[in-house]
This record gives structure tokens, C-alpha cells and sequence, in this order.
């Protein structure tokens, strides 16, 4: 196996021991809803270290359920997940086509290099 392989086999397992780990080790079945998001732990810490505090400003759109407002984060992050990997195949491809041409003149250089170091010879 190459290095780059291992090193891609060694982040699938973080990965997956990222998304597993909590779940297999109980994290957070002392709260009634257990994986909520950072928005709502802030809130509730918020509310019990200062009752009366009102927010500076409301959001623009409120999904009508956790449902949509969880498909609208997962169509976000699908967006953006094409976004990146649109600018990193772009970059690839234009570093491959920039080194195909260097290939070609190269080899264009060095046949016309050739001919031109035996057309001399050939004159005398």
C-alpha cells in the first residue's frame, strides 16, 4: 500500500470512530434531547444565567418544523460540499493541463533541437 493510501484509510477510521464513539459510549442520555444543536445548548444556558434577557435580533426565516430546517441545513452543506469540490477539480485540472503543455513544448523543443544539431553535420 502506498503512503497516501494509509493516510486515507487512517482518516476514514477518525472519521468513523468520530461519528460512532459518542453513540457507543453514551454521551449525552442524561438530556432529554441528546444531540441538539450548538444553537439551542447556547440558549438554554443563556435563559438559566440571565431569565430576562431578549435576544438583539430574530431570524429572517423560521422553518415550520425541525424536519425542514434539518433538510435546509443538509441542502447548505450539500452546496457548499459542491462549491469545494468544483474549486479543488478546476485547480487539479487546470495543473494538469499546464503540465501536459509543458510536455508538449518539451518535446517539441527537443525534436526541433535534433534536427537543427544534424542539419549542420549534414552541410559539411
Amino acid at each position: 500500500m502506498s503512503r497516501n493510501t494509509k493516510i486515507n484509510i487512517l482518516l476514514l477510521v477518525v472519521v468513523a470512530a468520530l461519528a460512532v464513539l459518542p453513540l457507543a459510549l453514551g454521551l449525552g442520555d442524561h438530556k432529554e434531547e441528546p444531540f441538539t444543536g450548538a444553537d439551542g445548548e447556547a440558549e438554554t444556558a443563556i435563559t438559566e444565567i440571565q431569565p430576562d434577557y431578549e435576544p438583539w435580533f430574530s431570524p429572517l426565516y423560521e422553518p415550520p418544523s425541525g424536519e425542514i430546517e434539518s433538510a435546509l441545513f443538509s441542502l447548505q452543506a450539500a452546496l457548499g460540499a459542491g462549491v469545494l469540490a468544483y474549486y479543488f477539480g478546476l485547480r487539479r485540472g487546470r495543473r494538469q493541463g499546464e503540465e501536459r503543455a509543458l510536455e508538449r513544448v518539451g518535446g517539441a523543443e527537443s525534436a526541433a533541437g535534433a534536427t537543427a544539431e544534424e542539419s549542420p553535420a549534414e552541410r559539411s
